[in-house]
């Protein structure tokens, strides 16, 4: 019995250890898991934190490489490029991972001092996982920022635009953003041709955007804004345009406004330099509109070459007096008054035909509405409302309705073309293309004898100081009075010249503008025939080579020129 007691004593000590062996077991498990519970917790913050940041970074790097992508070259109608993309880095911060803010500070401020310390010590305390500090630094700026090895801080490589050329076609291409997105000219045109929405879709890439081709020669484009601000200088003008342009395609060679800025320079949008007085800028054109009453009238079949009109005493209208700039006081023949600039002529001839008819003319050569090209600015004209016989009268010899400088060239090169209404491009087009949807506006016969008629104006009249030595150019001449205080000041003028070359079949037509010029020591005056026409031939001279455009010799006069066509028709 004693040796039975021992053993069940026994077996029951060892089922005691057994259990009690079994449950630490089972707590040691418990633990086990509630360790690798907490410390999987951590690991997965820290992998959360990891890929945050990751992505807060990479997410922005892709941003900018697409917008950088989505901008295709820019070249000339030669394939010189005007326009690019450069690779350049960007400082940014993850401000979450800025150890010291004050430190970071003052460091970053060293290297780049410009910065504003409020604005930049609140950045990097920020709560944000990303923040830019500055676009587009230096290399050598990056490497010392590099050195600093401030935790929190890193580069991003961004495009950059750059224009080579600097401020040479700056109204015409106009400019980006610091995100490479165009705000001006050209450049927002690009954007809002369906590069944005390739942009979103992901297929916008430098590999596989052509390079945009414009109309404009850079050749061209230097000899013209080279002319234009000697010109500009020299007869102390505030501002002064030029524009040429293929009278037979409506492809825009060359554009200048000055002043003008360098697209590669971050300017404010209130900058008068950005300002593109042939696009945006509405002027009353003077005496150069006189080509268009003229054309109306000979178009009309009411007046020819051979109608006179009474010039002997100014023209009363109301409470106006219309004056003659150089009164001949007698009947003057329609190229009389044109030669001479007749304001009364010009408004006889308008008054002749009425003013529904002067209107609907005016409307019919796209005047009374906006242009539309593919550079997004561009104004309305300013339109009288009501329009009685008085505005017609003005008009006729260019006051009293403002349009843009390109509206007024879009109008005479269809005068001079054979007729036809082409609208302006900055693109390439083929003559072909441009008459597709081209109207004719005026006959053959008229667009003959306005071309004689503007080469008589260079040959004898206002405008001989345009004449180019083997060109045949020629033009009308042109000088407002500008508004001051709801008055025309005398003193304040605004000059331009319409030209065309060469005369006979007409490939180019040149405008130069020049607000308020001065009058010159010995000059008699500060006319347009004083200053934009003689801008207006040294502009001439050099590009007709580059354009293709052979001097010529033993050329006919305007007379002649005449002659031979009417015996052609």
């Amino acid at each position: 019995m004693h040796r039975l007691g021992w053993l069940q004593n026994m077996v029951s000590h060892l089922s005691l250890r057994k259990a009690g062996a079994g449950v630490a077991r089972a707590r040691i498990l418990l633990l086990l898991i509630a360790f690798a519970c907490v410390y999987g917790v951590i690991a997965g913050r820290l992998i959360y934190f990891g890929v945050a940041r990751e992505q807060s970074a990479s997410q922005k790097a892709k941003a900018a490489e697409a917008v950088a992508q989505a901008r295709p070259d820019v070249v000339d109608r030669n394939g010189r490029l005007i326009a690019t993309d450069v690779r350049t880095p960007s400082l940014f911060a993850e401000p979450h991972r800025i150890i010291d803010v004050d430190e970071a500070t003052d460091l970053l401020l060293k290297i780049l001092p410009d910065l504003d310390r409020t604005e930049l010590r609140s950045r990097l305390s920020s709560k944000r996982y990303f923040a830019w500090l500055r676009r587009e630094i230096t290399p050598e700026q990056q490497k010392a920022i590099y050195r600093l090895g401030l935790p929190g801080i890193g580069f991003l490589k961004e495009y950059k635009r750059v224009y080579p050329n600097a401020a040479l076609a700056a109204h015409v291409l106009g400019q980006v953003n610091v995100d490479n997105q165009g705000i001006l000219g050209l450049e927002k045109w690009i954007d809002g041709g369906g590069l944005s929405a390739l942009h979103r879709a992901g297929f916008a890439t430098n590999h596989n955007l052509a390079p945009v081709e414009i109309a404009l020669d850079l050749d061209v484009q230097h000899a013209v804004r080279d002319e234009l601000i000697a010109g500009k200088e020299r007869f102390k003008a505030q501002a002064a345009n030029a524009l040429v342009i293929d009278v037979n395609t409506g492809e825009i060679v060359s554009m200048v406004s000055l002043p003008d800025f360098d697209p590669n320079k971050s300017s404010s949008p209130k900058d008068p330099s950005r300002f593109n007085r042939l696009m945006t800028g509405v002027f009353e054109m003077g005496s150069t509109f006189k080509a268009l009453t003229t054309a109306m009238a000979l178009d009309s079949g009411k007046v020819t070459l051979e109608s006179r009109f009474d010039a002997t005493q100014p023209l009363k209208y109301g409470k106006f007096t219309i004056h003659d700039f150089h009164p001949q006081r007698r009947m003057l023949t329609v190229p009389e008054i044109f030669t001479y600039s007749s304001n009364i002529g010009s408004a006889r001839m308008a008054l002749a035909l009425g003013v529904d008819a002067h209107k609907a003319f005016l409307k019919k050569m796209g005047l009374l509405e906006r242009l539309r090209t593919e550079l997004p600015e561009s104004a309305m004209p300013l339109i009288p409302n009501p329009w009685g016989e008085i505005n017609t009268v003005t008009i006729a010899f260019g006051h009293g309705l403002s349009v843009t400088p390109l509206q007024a060239v879009k109008a005479t090169a269809a005068l001079v073309n054979g007729g036809y209404l082409i609208e302006p491009t900055f693109l390439r087009r083929t003559e072909a293309d441009a008459r597709k949807d081209a109207p004719r506006v005026v006959k053959k016969s008229t667009s003959d004898q306005m071309r004689y008629l503007m080469r008589l104006n260079v040959e004898v009249g206002s405008a001989k100081r345009a004449e180019v030595e083997g060109y045949f150019v020629g033009g009308k001449t042109g000088t407002s009075e500008k508004v001051e205080r709801g008055r025309y000041s005398k003193n304040k003028l605004l000059t331009a010249f319409m030209g065309i070359f060469p005369s006979d079949k007409p490939k180019y037509l040149v405008l130069v503008m020049l607000d308020e010029p001065q009058k010159e020591q010995g000059a008699a005056a500060a006319t347009a025939g004083l200053n934009a026409a003689p801008v207006a031939g040294k502009i001439i001279a050099r590009i007709a080579p580059l354009l293709g455009v052979e001097p010529r010799t033993n050329l006919p006069t305007a007379q002649s020129m005449l002659q031979l066509r009417n015996a052609a028709n």
